[in-house]
């Protein structure tokens, strides 16, 4: 079994590019016209339940997550690969780092959850959880992710295009996966080289979020704060984006 994904680029620096809990294989395509193609190649993959991974079943957990990526990566021949993740995404490169030692060339984590588990109050965990069956919840974290700021023709779009693309129960299972699960220990002190992109209206995994735990963890880890984004900077930053994460790989 592979997951589904799309490959962009034919450069020898390969890459493997993790979405978040509201995306799928499409999460980067805004930022595809600003990209290497002659440097890096890039994979693009869904995880089970969600877009070309929809028909996949699971358990829906970082430690699966992680197992898929490094199956994907046998099944292209990549034997080392550099990582991107977004959101929970992030959180789930660790995890592959975890798993993969080795084998994981640099990190590179966009508003990413950190490896602990994410604290919630009891009125934020009753909207997450319910945002798996009710686009209004859903609505309501993008939103505030990205700074009560954006465009609601927008926020509607990102909130509906994730209900249509992911099954309830791989949505709900996800959140468990990305909120629940802790494993920050395995990761403090890796040497991976890492770098850490906050969005500058991001109210949720904020820079100083970051600060406390991937900064504090990862002592190659280098922290940017993207102007003008929020939650979502392959949307509201896309060529800035892609051009702080090819610097970075370039080393």
């Amino acid at each position: 079994m592979t997951l589904g994904h799309r490959t962009f680029g034919r450069g020898p620096h390969k890459v493997i590019a993790l979405h978040g809990w509201f995306g799928d294989h499409t999460c980067y395509d805004a930022i595809l016209d600003a990209l290497s193609a002659e440097e890096f190649t890039y994979a693009f993959p869904a995880y089970r339940g969600y877009g070309l991974s929809k028909h996949l079943t699971g358990d829906y957990s970082m430690q699966e997550i992680s197992a898929d990526v490094i199956a994907l990566a046998d099944a292209l021949g990549w034997e080392t690969f550099s990582l991107i993740g977004h959101s929970m995404g992030g959180k789930a490169t660790q995890r592959v780092l975890i798993d993969a030692p080795g084998r994981v060339r640099n990190i590179i984590a966009v508003t990413p959850a950190p490896a602990c588990e994410v604290p919630f109050t009891p009125d934020e965990w009753n909207l997450f959880f319910g945002a798996a069956k009710n686009l209004e919840n859903r609505r309501a974290i993008i939103n505030f992710s990205s700074g009560n700021r954006l465009s609601p023709v927008w926020i509607n779009y990102v909130a509906r295009y994730s209900a249509e693309t992911s099954n309830v129960e791989a949505f709900a299972g996800y959140l468990q996966a990305w909120a629940k699960t802790d494993f920050a220990e395995q990761v403090q002190g890796n040497p991976i080289r890492m770098k850490v992109i906050a969005g500058e209206h991001d109210l949720a995994l904020t820079p100083d979020v970051m600060k406390g735990t991937y900064m504090a963890w990862f002592p190659n880890a280098v922290l940017e704060i993207m102007p003008n984004a929020g939650h979502y900077p392959m949307n509201e930053t896309p060529i800035a984006l892609a051009t702080s994460m090819e610097n970075f790989l370039r080393g």
